[in-house]
């Protein structure tokens, strides 16, 4: 989740313009592609952004099973240095040039929250939290980014949007509540926050996605991270227990390789071809896919209310997408 994930949501804002306007989306390699182009391209764009929100689907199952073998705060400093390592040799083959040092503050703050933040927090909260229950609650991501987002640009979205983001977090609020017997439990307490600190480097990488493709944006933001996450991974490594099994390698690479890395580089570059709205309806299977997965590869028992609460943030964010257009 993402998600990353996911996620994943922040490549809603990632390809809009400067002044918020929707432009045509910059392609990795520089060059510029229309955001409605028709024929063999918007198919490509349709399947490769597919393939990001299947990827992305897949972070919180794969983050229960890399717990099985590394401690969280291992999981998650391992993850971001195996995915750095992949995006820095990623962006030295394509030659692709340092950003300008005006832009590393952004980068920081992408990496705090997508690189660092979110990873972190979702991963403590899965301790504790089952994965449809994380995957309703982190569902209110697209609602908090672009709350963040207006806040940051200083776009006033319509009445209609603020009406469908507020419905939205009541239903997640309620669900919380309800599934933790009456009170916040400290795992959603952690989702709130990864809700927060997600929502904050996204919208700074939609800033970012401004002036370079949204890919080179995550990339960068990695290889930041790479000397505190090679630092931590060593000390946690050190103090947490390792008990390598087959689902617990799996889930690690999946979400260093698959969601953090793959993920996003498909996602972003799919978005380039078919746009924003296209890309967007597509995303909304997200978190209905993150339950089946729970499902099928962790056997955790879905209560009838995780997927009415699910359908029910989806359709808010319908609402908030069509409201903002």
């Amino acid at each position: 989740m993402r998600a990353q994930n996911s996620a994943t949501e922040s490549t809603t804002i990632a390809v809009n313009g400067p002044d918020g306007g929707r432009t045509a989306a910059t392609r990795p390699d520089g060059g510029r592609r229309s955001s409605t182009g028709g024929g063999r391209p918007a198919t490509q764009g349709t399947v490769l952004a597919g393939l990001g929100v299947v990827a992305f689907s897949l972070t919180f199952p794969s983050t229960v099973w890399g717990l099985e073998s590394f401690g969280p705060w291992s999981l998650v400093a391992v993850r971001s240095v195996v995915a750095a390592l992949l995006a820095g040799a990623f962006l030295l083959a394509l030659r692709v040039p340092v950003p300008d040092r005006r832009h590393w503050l952004g980068l920081a703050v992408v990496a705090g929250g997508v690189v660092v933040g979110f990873p972190l927090l979702t991963t403590l909260a899965l301790q504790t939290s089952t994965t449809s229950h994380a995957a309703v609650v982190v569902g209110l991501l697209p609602l908090t980014t672009a709350a963040f987002a207006a806040l940051r640009t200083g776009r006033r979205p319509s009445r209609t949007f603020w009406l469908a983001a507020l419905a939205g977090a009541a239903v997640v609020a309620a669900f919380t509540v309800a599934q933790s017997g009456g009170a916040v439990s400290t795992g959603d307490l952690y989702l709130f926050g990864a809700l927060l600190v997600c929502a904050a480097g996204y919208t700074e990488g939609g800033r970012l996605a401004g002036v370079m493709p949204g890919w080179q944006v995550i990339g960068w933001a990695l290889v930041l991270c790479l000397p505190l996450s090679g630092a931590g991974a060593v000390a946690a490594l050190s103090v947490e227990p390792v008990r390598l099994t087959a689902h617990g390698v799996a889930g690690l690479l999946w979400v260093a390789a698959g969601s953090t890395f793959f993920g996003l580089y498909v996602w972003y570059r799919g978005m380039a071809s078919i746009g924003i709205a296209r890309a967007s309806q597509l995303q909304l299977a997200q978190p209905l896919l993150t339950l089946v997965w729970a499902v099928f590869l962790l056997g955790e028992p879905l209560s009838p209310a995780a997927p009415v609460a699910a359908v029910a943030v989806l359709v808010c964010i319908a609402v908030t997408q069509r409201a903002n257009t």
